[in-house]
């Protein structure tokens, strides 16, 4: 019941249009209750009514059916209008709150969540399951409370008209009830796990569509497909599970419904032969159980919506539930007139407590506009360590500090403000060249964006793209060499001109003229800033005012690149290979 507490949460503030909606319900549904009194009243007083003339009856009924057009054709028509618009109005606010909600809690989650968590499994919490709990909304907090208003008022006239019929008219209502509370105790688990397994599919299909070029270049179209019925199965035997126990519900059920217009028939036929019914009020008895069990078996239909409905709330609050690991301390203070002197302080860091350091006491003084080069195998720790500057982790000992001061003490969005980082592989999004550049800098006028562009060497090649910078660049910016993207991706940084720079292996696995056309705009996007780069690639970090060696996640060189080449230590033998290797290609590519 916690998720449901927690849902009215976002109810809470359309408290008066639920309200609202509900009366204006009660109004709709209370009007076709009308029919069967006036079932009774035509039978009764007017076709059985004695004294009475042809013409008289006819009168009679000409005034009451009048009545009754105007009721249904001019009275209900607004009513139900308006009860239809309200009620969507109000699940769809409701709907877009929570989605709001959940996109500021996805751009709080770390990197180490988002390492741990299919995307897919995200959207579908976001998108699915925020849509299933719109029959909370719609049922549970409207139509249910109307179909309950139905049966009490259904009741009230029934008791009016004759009580012993009555009685026997609710006679199974408690039968009922058992039944409910029996079969739909366990839906709520069975839905959820069927949520959960559709949830997998949709997870496993977003990754594919996202890696199709691979799946069609390695021929593997025939495993795929196994391993995507793997999961189809799975959802299939959880949607069919989840089904029987909802068909053996609504057997039973609708079975209790089904017997209870049997008992009212046979007892008012009984006391219509005794002369103590009449013939009308016997038919409008019967119009009336269709008004009752017809809500009862909406209250079934219900019942099994809102199981998914609970089970959908389960799944949206426990990804809302889930923990940040960088958060602002209680006294964080603004980052601003960054200078850039930053030094790490006996730096350990791990991903798990359990695992065993990752990186191992490094301290390093890095002073204003210096450019520190990282260097070293895959997999020592390099990309980790920048990675900490920005926040993206925190240390698990020791500490940063940004001109003096923890960057933990800083608040976490201004602290990345100032910071701007070029990664290996960027992700453009699947808007315009324009778009992609503004990140850097929302709301920077065109001049800006030309200007960014002209630095990072992009605006050339972005002018002859079919419609200059408005040229969508399709998702991840699949239509762009990779070149190209990273010219884009660094436009966004010269747009940003943030103090403090980090460049992530941004030229490895690119061709000779991209890669000079990006060292090039690299080069003088570090002038004058605080320069991390990370680099494979020991040729374009020559220039660098210190290379720092990792390995293993510990610095066991530093010094420039004469001063190391001179030490002829580990990165002396390094360069000598890469330069091997470079005269290798050459040869090759030359033959």
């Amino acid at each position: 019941m916690s998720s449901i507490r927690r849902y009215l949460e976002f109810v809470k503030p359309y408290r008066i249009q639920i309200i609202g909606t509900i009366i204006i319900g009660v109004i709709k549904f209370a009007i076709p209750l009308m029919i069967p009194m006036l079932i009774k009243y035509v039978v009764d007083d007017i076709i059985g009514k004695s004294g009475l003339t042809s013409d008289e009856k006819i009168n009679k009924l000409l005034i009451i059916m009048g009545i009754m057009i105007v009721v249904f054709v001019v009275v209900r028509p607004p009513v139900e209008y308006y009860r239809q618009y309200f009620a969507q109005w109000t699940s769809s606010k409701i709907l877009y709150d929570i989605r709001d909600r959940m996109y500021t809690h996805i751009q709080k989650l770390s990197f180490k969540y988002y390492a741990n968590t299919r995307s897919g499994e995200i959207i579908s919490r976001v998108i699915n399951d925020v849509e299933q709990t719109k029959t909370f909304v719609i049922t549970g907090l409207m139509n249910l409370w109307l179909d309950m208003a139905t049966i009490v008022i259904a009741i009230i006239i029934m008791f009016y008209m004759n009580v012993s019929l009555t009685l026997v008219s609710v006679l199974l209502f408690p039968l009922y009830a058992i039944s409910i509370k029996y079969f739909f105790g366990n839906l709520r688990k069975l839905t959820r796990s069927r949520s959960q397994a559709l949830s997998e599919v949709q997870s496993y299909l977003h990754e594919r569509v996202q890696g199709m070029p691979v799946i069609k270049s390695f021929a593997i179209e025939e495993f795929e497909q196994t391993q995507f019925d793997k999961q189809n199965k799975n959802f299939l035997e959880k949607a069919l599970e989840h089904t029987s126990w909802n068909a053996k519900a609504f057997a039973a059920v609708n079975t209790i419904t089904d017997i209870a217009p049997l008992l009212v028939i046979g007892y008012s036929a009984y006391l219509v032969i005794q002369g103590s019914l009449t013939l009308g009020t016997m038919i409008a008895f019967f119009a009336y159980i269709d008004k009752l069990y017809n809500p009862l078996r909406r209250l079934v239909n219900s019942s099994t919506t809102l199981t998914q409905s609970f089970a959908s709330m389960d799944r949206v609050f426990e990804f809302l539930d889930e923990k940040y690991d960088i958060v602002d301390s209680p006294n964080a203070i603004e980052c601003k007139d960054v200078k850039g002197d930053i030094i790490f302080d006996n730096v350990q860091f791990t991903y798990n407590e359990s695992e065993e350091m990752i990186l191992k006491n490094i301290n390093l003084n890095v002073k204003k506009g210096e450019t520190i080069a990282l260097v070293g195998m895959s997999g020592g720790g390099k990309s980790t360590l920048t990675s900490l500057i920005p926040r993206f982790y925190d240390v698990t000992e020791g500490k940063i500090l940004l001109d003096g001061v923890d960057i933990r003490d800083f608040n976490v969005q201004s602290l990345r403000d100032k910071i701007g980082v070029v990664f290996q592989d960027n992700i453009l999004f699947s808007e315009s060249v324009k778009n992609n550049i503004l990140l850097g800098k929302p709301g920077a006028s065109d001049e800006e964006v030309y200007q960014a562009a002209k630095a990072a060497n992009a605006h050339d090649f972005i002018i002859n793209l079919a419609n200059g910078y408005d040229t969508r660049v399709g998702e991840r910016g699949v239509k762009l060499s990779g070149g190209q993207k990273q010219r884009v991706a660094i436009a966004r940084v010269f747009l940003r001109n943030p103090p403090i720079l980090i460049l992530d292996e941004a030229t490895s696995a690119l061709d000779l003229e991209s890669e000079h056309l990006i060292q090039e705009a690299l080069d003088t996007l570090a002038r004058d800033r605080t320069t991390f780069i990370v680099a494979h690639r020991l040729s374009t970090i020559t220039h660098a005012d210190r290379i720092i060696l990792i390995e293993h996640g510990q610095i066991v060189e530093v010094g420039t690149h004469d001063e190391l080449m001179a030490k002829q230590g580990n990165y002396f033998k390094l360069f000598q290979v890469q330069q091997l290797e470079h005269h290798k290609d050459e040869i090759v590519a030359k033959a």
